[in-house]
């Protein structure tokens, strides 16, 4: 027998040199270096698995093309940043890596959810319409009864861009109108204080001065 497989069958005398470690101290230093590595995340998937666990807490994973990552959030948090997991969502979650020592897994434990992508955006619109209908902007009593047949159309909106031709041209081939233009920046500092001062000003034009029956309030992109 040669001498390295002499010593394979009686141990190799490097193996002594090799730490051995229970499973608890694995489990426990891979959860120290996990916890103490990252503090507060915030990590971008998809909301898959999803389930309640009872009334106070939502288990799910996020995953993405890459990978998977179990998650939890507790009801109240949820309730407070006003969005549920769902399946299907794409979202950002915030929270703290935590590891289970005794089973050697590890979630992220949320505290707020927040819209990803196409989401994030409805989110926004979401909060500014229930913002503005808690001022009563969206009340009855504040609506009008549109005109039939306008004679005169008011378009606040930017001279250069191609919004206004989109209008003219459209009018034009489906409904022949006057046209009034109240150009304004649609963008950028100082755009939604002219938007409100163009709307002003067209309901305050004199008589005499061809008023519009409607305004139209357009910007592209």
């Amino acid at each position: 027998m040669s001498e390295t497989a002499a010593s394979a069958a009686k141990g190799s005398p490097g193996a002594s040199n090799i730490p051995e470690y229970t499973v608890a101290e694995i489990s426990g230093a891979v959860k120290r270096t996990l916890e103490s590595s990252f503090g507060r995340v915030r990590i971008r998937g998809e909301v898959t698995e999803c389930r309640p666990y009872g009334a106070n807490r939502f288990y799910f994973s996020l995953k993405d093309e890459g990978g998977q990552i179990r998650a939890v959030i507790w009801a109240w948090s949820a309730g407070r940043t006003g969005l549920r997991p769902e399946n299907g969502t794409e979202v950002i979650a915030t929270g703290k890596i935590t590891a289970y020592g005794d089973r050697s897994t590890y979630q992220i434990v949320v505290d707020r959810l927040d819209y990803a992508g196409e989401g994030a955006l409805l989110a926004r619109v979401e909060r500014l319409r229930k913002a503005l209908e808690a001022e009563g902007l969206f009340g009855e009593e504040r609506k009008r009864p549109l005109p039939g047949l306008p004679r005169v159309i008011g378009v606040v909106t930017s001279a250069q861009g191609a919004v206004i031709q989109d209008i003219r041209t459209t009018l034009l081939r489906r409904f022949p109108s006057r046209i009034l233009l109240w150009p304004v920046a649609v963008q950028g500092t100082g755009a939604a204080e002219q938007v409100a001062a163009a709307i002003a000003g067209f309901n305050a034009l004199p008589e005499g001065f061809p008023r519009p029956d409607v305004l139209i309030v357009a910007r592209g992109g």
